[in-house]
């Protein structure tokens, strides 16, 4: 019997599925967005880009941004009572508002 796949986008049919109408080339200002240090932002993946996506079980969180990386930023999540860090690029942030 084949095995499955264990590749870091398992299980992500629904969750990374776009919809019609946001399919497409991304505006050119989500790329280059800036964020301040202590932001809220939420990770929002955008699949049709894979450099500097986050792992499918950090969408739809929110996290305080700690200090950017290159073009990327490092933002803290809790996740199950731990706090991780991850290294996500502009395109997969959106500033939380208020």
């Amino acid at each position: 019997m084949p095995q499955k796949s264990k590749g870091s986008r398992q299980g992500t049919r629904k969750k990374l599925t776009k919809k019609e109408r946001e399919r497409g080339a991304i505006p050119v200002t989500r790329s280059i967005r800036e964020f301040e240090e202590d932001d809220r932002v939420h990770i929002i993946i955008d699949s049709a880009i894979q450099k500097g996506m986050p792992h499918p079980r950090f969408h739809g969180k929110t996290g305080r941004v700690l200090e950017k990386r290159g073009q990327a930023y490092v933002v803290e999540v809790t996740d199950k009572n731990d706090k991780k860090k991850l290294t996500v690029r502009p395109e997969h942030l959106k500033p939380q508002q208020g």
